[in-house]
């Protein structure tokens, strides 16, 4: 019998019910290798795509290396640049000081009397460029000092800075899980930026404010005796606020740009005709919506805010070229990490599409009337819950959601909620697994106990507010 024959039949005859559970095996053993052997999370997502591949009995054994290389390739043309790009952005602003001057900056604004949504405001602009578990370290000296002039707890004002901060780095571009799960399904930056600002600040707000003042009045934590050095001359406010604020303004206004200019295409298009025509509409567009579009593309603006942080906070404040290229180098060391396992992710992404697993899942659940918000959510906080990575949460999400979501049709609006909802799952559920746990214990000084009522209540309730705001906006939007 011919081979290529042999194999399209053992594909036809592969039962829904053996590639689920190819898949449940998989995600098994990727939390098995996580938790158990402690296998990085990079080497884990290879072996479960290897055993996918293996297992389904859909693809030939020697098309599971190539499958390997064409999903890391595939994932990492955009996501590498982002995170790289972003990681020296936020390098930056935190080696000149700019974070201290931005929450410096907020109290000027809010007045001591409302320090807690200074804190918030300031851990939501943040965590756009520098990651979480970094913020926390550069801003404890300033809930120490607020914490000791008011003689309130440092919960007081830990909590809203902390619900600022879960909030953007979870739910909004261009940080890196987000952005990935925007890119993984399809979904225009900009779009996904408005209806995670949309949801997210008032979820911060909820959570972090009022939900995270009532509990942060249950434990009293006093602030340590000395604080932490600060820059002594840091940068404005202003120009702190308008560099992370930019690459965010320009990405929106190419987005909406190219939405507009896109609106004439005719309905019914297959995606790659519509992107096609689009692209020749741009192409023919006047030179001011060019270069809009051309600034507002992720990659562009991204680059330009680094290249404006290298320059006004680096270079014109003195720092030597030798200083700005160790800044550089040392943030791309984290990035790193962040770059391979959402390669990874894309390589187990592919191989659920290449084996059929992800045709079958999408089938199996396409049934069962499950709200597909709920369905993404519930695949974000499992992972979450189970293995602590808020990162690793949104690329299983993603990954499971992708085949399910490419058979609906969705507008970009109700896919972005979509993230927005893999972000909520990721956000919340902070327990001993989870490293920011650990962080927010020491640097608030708490005991397990205390950061188990204080701050893993916070993160699940930015992840229940989250939920229920979007599902609320879901039913609103076409």
């Amino acid at each position: 019998m011919d081979f290529s024959f042999t194999n399209h039949l053992v594909l036809a005859e592969a039962s829904t019910g053996r590639l689920i559970s190819t898949l449940i095996a998989a995600i098994a053993l990727i939390l098995i290798l996580i938790l158990k052997f402690r296998v990085q999370a990079f080497i884990a997502l290879l072996l479960a795509s290897i055993f996918v591949g293996l297992a389904s009995g859909t693809m030939y054994m020697t098309d599971i290396g190539k499958t390997i290389v064409d999903g890391m390739g595939s994932s990492l043309g955009f996501i590498a640049t982002i995170i790289g790009v972003g990681a020296i952005f936020g390098a930056m602003i935190e080696h000149c000081g700019g974070a201290q001057s931005l929450a410096g900056g907020m109290l000027k604004i809010t007045g001591e009397k409302r320090a807690t949504w200074a804190m918030l405001f300031t851990g939501f602009l943040i965590s756009i460029p520098v990651f979480l578990d970094v913020a926390l370290v550069i801003l404890a000296p300033i809930i120490y000092a607020l914490a000791r002039r008011s003689g309130k707890s440092l919960t007081v004002y830990g909590m809203p800075l902390l619900a600022g901060m879960v909030v953007t780095h979870s739910f909004v571009p261009p940080t890196p899980g987000p952005t990935w799960v925007a890119y993984t399904l399809g979904i225009p930056i900009g779009t996904v930026i408005v209806y995670s600002v949309l949801v997210g600040l008032p979820t911060a707000i909820l959570a972090g404010i009022i939900y995270g003042g009532r509990v942060a009045k249950t434990v009293h934590i006093d602030p340590p005796e000395l604080i932490v050095a600060e820059e002594e001359n840091p940068p404005s406010f202003g120009m702190i606020a308008s560099i992370l604020l930019l690459p965010i303004i320009l990405i929106v206004v190419g987005s909406l740009i190219e939405q507009s200019v896109g609106s004439s295409v005719p309905a019914g298009l297959a995606k790659s005709e519509r992107a096609d025509l689009i692209r020749d509409l741009m192409g023919a567009a006047p030179l001011w919506q060019q270069t809009l579009t051309f600034l507002g593309h992720p990659v562009i603006a991204l680059l330009l805010a680094t290249c404006l942080s290298l320059w006004l906070l680096g270079t014109k404040r003195g720092a030597s070229r030798e200083v700005l290229m160790n800044v550089s180098t040392r943030a791309l060391g984290p990035a790193g990490i962040i770059i391979l396992i959402t390669g990874a992710g894309g390589v187990f992404k592919g191989m659920l599409g290449a084996s059929g697993v992800g045709d079958a899942l999408a089938n199996a659940l396409g049934g069962l009337g499950i709200s597909v918000l709920l369905l993404a959510f519930l695949f974000s906080a499992i992972s979450r819950i189970a293995q602590g990575s808020a990162t690793m949460a949104m690329v299983m999400a993603a990954t499971l959601m992708a085949p399910i979501l490419s058979k609906l049709d969705l507008s970009d609006a109700k896919l972005s909620l979509v993230v927005v909802a893999i972000a909520c799952g990721a956000a919340g559920f902070s327990h001993v697994n989870d490293s920011g746990f650990w962080m927010v214990s020491r640097y608030l000084r708490m005991t397990e106990k205390e950061t188990f009522k204080t701050w893993s209540a916070v993160s699940t309730a930015v992840a229940f507010i989250g939920i229920a705001l979007a599902s609320i906006v879901w039913m609103v939007v076409s």
